[in-house]
């Protein structure tokens, strides 16, 4: 999507009237995902702070909030759900337009179907943050604009952790927030950061 620019000069992210409608997706914003020692070293401390902004920002608009929730299937996962980590955070607050309950990565081949939730809302763009960026969060944004949604990224309210790579090195989470914003950049999604947003 090309930026239009106000007459200020500044780059507007948003075609008018867009911001409106946006639904904000949510993925996977679980208690598991605070167990460091089972996930290892994470970036970005501000993520849930983020999200939580955009939360209270969109109900407060009483724009459309979609809660996803990732249900393991793998029974030593924090997320399975036997475990209690598989529970949102409470400061989510549970309150949703739509909840998605998902076992794979992309927040569109959960139940109920997002793409005809947004679809029948009449709702063309996305705003998808959560855990994990390189995963669940970054798999949502391919599918959703492989659908023809507009997607926009909140990389500033994501988070990720360390992963072991296939030569045995280890790429750090910055590292792979970096990677993911490079493979979504005017390709899948627009990259935003949460005052963007909050200034839109």
């Amino acid at each position: 999507m090309s930026r239009q620019v106000d007459e200020a000069g500044r780059a507007r992210l948003w075609p008018d009237g867009a911001v409106d409608r946006a639904a904000l997706v949510v993925v996977d914003a679980q208690i598991g995902f605070g167990n460091d020692s089972f996930w290892g070293p994470r970036d970005n401390p501000e993520c849930e702070g983020n999200i939580r902004t955009l939360l209270d920002k969109w109900r407060a608009s009483d724009r459309p909030v979609v809660l996803v929730k990732h249900n393991s299937r793998t029974v030593e996962s924090p997320l399975h759900p036997s475990n209690p980590g598989n529970a949102l955070y409470p400061w989510t607050d549970g309150r949703t337009d739509l909840l998605v309950t998902k076992e794979v990565n992309s927040s569109f081949h959960g139940s109920p179907d997002l793409a005809a939730w947004l679809t029948n809302q009449d709702i063309k763009d996305i705003v998808v943050c959560g855990i994990t960026t390189n995963h669940c969060c970054e798999t949502t944004a391919r599918v959703g604009a492989n659908l023809g949604f507009t997607v926009y990224f909140v990389l500033d309210a994501t988070c990720t952790f360390d992963r072991a790579a296939p030569d045995g090195s280890t790429t750090s989470a910055s590292q792979l927030a970096h990677v993911t914003a490079t493979n979504l950049h005017q390709e899948f999604a627009t990259i935003v950061q949460t005052n963007d947003l909050l200034r839109a």
